[in-house]
């Protein structure tokens, strides 16, 4: 099988589209919003967790990939991820980390265990010549999307095959994940889900907390240049404030499925013709080889449960292959234990982050010279 070598132009040659009118961008954000709404209520319905991100992550791919994309501004995409960074620290007690330490090895052997899966994925990719290089372990490397392309792209890989991979990734994930934790682990006997408040009465304070910490968030990821600040710098702030005597982030409903929505759309917006067009000679073996992952990583996740006592779906989730904020809004509409979900999942983007370039390099050097 010759090596997979895109066309540099082809994603360039693409004719520019004419600037929209805004009568017409207005029409598009309409049919957008009115298909997630749509969708989500019909996933919501079906008993899925997480319809709200599922939803509209569907609706922004079927947009884009009609050629009707809208923009979504930068600033809206980081908000929600601060937005859910909050949630996912309101939930996680402040002892996280002594608990971490308390269990390193649980940690240790999870967090190996997935980076080497994924690893030897980009391994066999690259071996099967499907993908060059370190473009095949970037792209399967398990973490934050959005910072795995860009340090891709720093180290010399193919970004645009390392995005179609990374988001692949996420969304199979994320519609896996809500599945599982619909269909396969099931809702106990009995338990009926909670009328949900979608209005309650505005806590002032709360809110400006909240606004105060995705503001504080975006200028730390500004600072840090790293796109994964702008979720695990609310997180902190969040758990920290709950381990104070300070006033704590609000979060009624109607901003968290403001926010899972504007997450979903950042995942689905991604997959436009041009970017699929690059790597359309791949996406069967990519699709395979992520499926792949996913399923050794339920594996992963089955023994975990057995060996730790934890529920199934918690090291499920604790397991997967990322990312981790819809992993963590999967995790919010689900009876699991989050704390651990968030230190496992934090614990590997950590890792990855760390050690994914050097581990790139040197798996990449393992592939034989065609």
């Amino acid at each position: 099988m010759p090596v997979f070598k895109p066309d540099p132009v082809q994603e360039d040659a693409a004719p520019t589209a004419p600037a929209l009118s805004p009568l017409a961008l207005a029409g598009r954000w309409v049919a957008m919003a009115a298909l997630s709404a749509a969708l989500g209520g019909a996933l919501n319905a079906a008993g899925l967790p997480a319809a709200m991100l599922l939803g509209p992550m569907i609706a922004a791919a079927a947009m884009a990939l009609s050629g009707r994309s809208v923009p979504l501004p930068r600033a809206a995409h980081f908000a929600a991820l601060g937005v859910v960074g909050c949630m996912v620290g309101e939930a996680t007690p402040p002892t996280v980390l002594g608990d971490i330490l308390d269990h390193w090895v649980v940690f240790l052997v999870g967090v190996g265990s997935v980076v080497g899966l994924a690893g030897g994925l980009g391994w066999l990719l690259a071996r099967a010549q499907v993908l060059p290089g370190t473009t095949a372990v970037w792209g399967a490397w398990p973490g934050a999307a959005s910072a795995m392309v860009i340090l891709s792209d720093a180290h010399g890989a193919d970004m645009r095959l390392v995005a179609v991979m990374q988001y692949l990734r996420v969304s199979l994930v994320a519609a896996s994940a809500a599945l599982i934790a619909r269909f396969w682990v099931g809702v106990p006997e009995g338990v009926e889900a909670a009328a949900v408040d979608w209005f309650p009465a505005p806590d002032l304070l709360g809110l400006a907390v909240t606004a105060a910490v995705v503001t504080a968030s975006l200028a730390i990821g500004r600072i840090v240049r790293m796109p994964s600040a702008l979720f695990l710098a609310p997180m902190a702030i969040a758990i920290a404030l709950n381990a104070s005597d300070l006033p704590t982030p609000a979060l009624p409903p109607w901003l968290l499925t403001g926010a899972y929505a504007v997450a979903g759309w950042g995942i689905g917006l991604r997959f436009t013709r041009p970017i699929l067009a690059h790597a359309a000679r791949a996406l069967p073996q990519l699709l395979i080889g992520i499926v792949a992952l996913i399923g050794l990583c339920f594996c992963l996740g089955v023994a975990l449960a057995a060996a730790t006592g934890e529920d199934l779906l918690t090291a499920v989730l604790a397991t997967s292959p990322g990312g981790m904020d819809s992993v963590a809004i999967i995790a919010a509409s689900s009876d699991v234990d989050m704390p651990f979900v968030m230190a496992m999942q934090t614990a590997r983007f950590l890792a990855v982050l760390f050690l994914g370039p050097w581990l790139a390099r040197l798996i990449a050097s393992w592939v034989p010279r065609a």
